[in-house]
């Protein structure tokens, strides 16, 4: 790729502070692509910047202040970084927030909270760089989930808005290929970050709380904390987002691991459910 000033594409992903986000900015940005990585808070930045002073890309690497949730923010990210650099060639949602726990003892406030992070979020941004991205015929990426495929326990309202994600995204797809930008959901598995930590901070306050799901719930606990143990890096996460920014056509859906591929496809050839249930029952067991 031609990494002239005049020919960088121009890439905004959101949710760069850590994880996924920030080794996709890195990524991005030693493929010769100019990042506007966006973070809801920007005193946070340190990692990122040292990753792209240590990779050699911290030129490349722009960070701005964007939160999701707040339509003024992102509309005021996404216009200063038309002005500063005229266009936008792709746009990775990647921010989001995990949320453990179940209706009865979480309450309706947390679903709501839930759904605003990672599903309006995710429409907000789209809404606000389609204009740019269709004027650059360029590429709409978003990073969901295999719990945005695959309903798991104590993740209702994480999954509920994952999968809005995904339908979101599979009925856009097609609209948005008439002109000229191509859509892409990027589904993880287990991946080695801080947003597990974010997911349940406080683990004994939750099971305190889980009343009569706290035996369910433990042995949720249990079972996530050693498939973590096996968790994918970030690094390794983010290298098929890279291939949908860099790639000649883009496919519709990726996951980004063997297990992901084997875990998605057991919904997917799973029509009247019983595969899935009887997974995820052992889970809570």
């Amino acid at each position: 790729m031609n990494t002239q000033d005049d020919a960088m594409k121009t890439v905004l992903i959101t949710g760069t502070s850590s994880g996924i986000g920030l080794a996709t900015a890195v990524a991005a940005a030693q493929a010769g692509m100019r990042v506007v990585a966006t973070m809801r808070d920007t005193a946070k930045a340190g990692p990122l910047r040292r990753a792209a002073v240590e990779a050699g890309v911290a030129d490349r690497v722009e960070v701005l202040h964007l939160d999701v949730v707040d339509p003024a923010s992102v509309a005021s990210c996404v216009a200063a970084a038309v002005d500063r650099y005229g266009r936008l060639d792709a746009v990775v949602n990647n921010a989001g927030a995990g949320r453990v726990g179940t209706i009865e003892t979480s309450g309706i406030d947390e679903v709501r909270a839930t759904m605003e992070v990672n599903f309006f979020g995710v429409v907000e941004v789209t809404r606000a760089t389609l204009p740019h991205l269709r004027a650059s015929r360029g590429r709409l990426i978003t990073v969901t989930s295999v719990g945005g495929v695959v309903g798991q326990p104590f993740n209702e309202a994480y999954c509920a808005a994952k999968f809005a994600v995904e339908g979101f995204m599979e009925s856009l797809a097609p609209v948005a290929a008439t002109v000229g930008v191509d859509v892409t959901v990027v589904e993880p598995g287990a991946v080695a970050s801080e947003f597990v930590a974010n997911a349940a901070p406080d683990l004994p306050a939750l099971l305190n709380a889980a009343g009569p799901y706290a035996p369910a719930l433990q042995a949720y606990i249990d079972r996530t904390m050693k498939s973590f143990g096996a968790a994918q890096t970030a690094d390794a996460a983010a290298a098929p987002i890279l291939d949908a920014l860099t790639t000649e056509k883009p496919v519709f859906r990726v996951q980004t691991s063997d297990w992901a591929r084997e875990f998605a496809g057991t919904k997917l050839t799973d029509l009247d459910g019983s595969a899935v249930q009887s997974l995820t029952d052992t889970w809570v067991r």
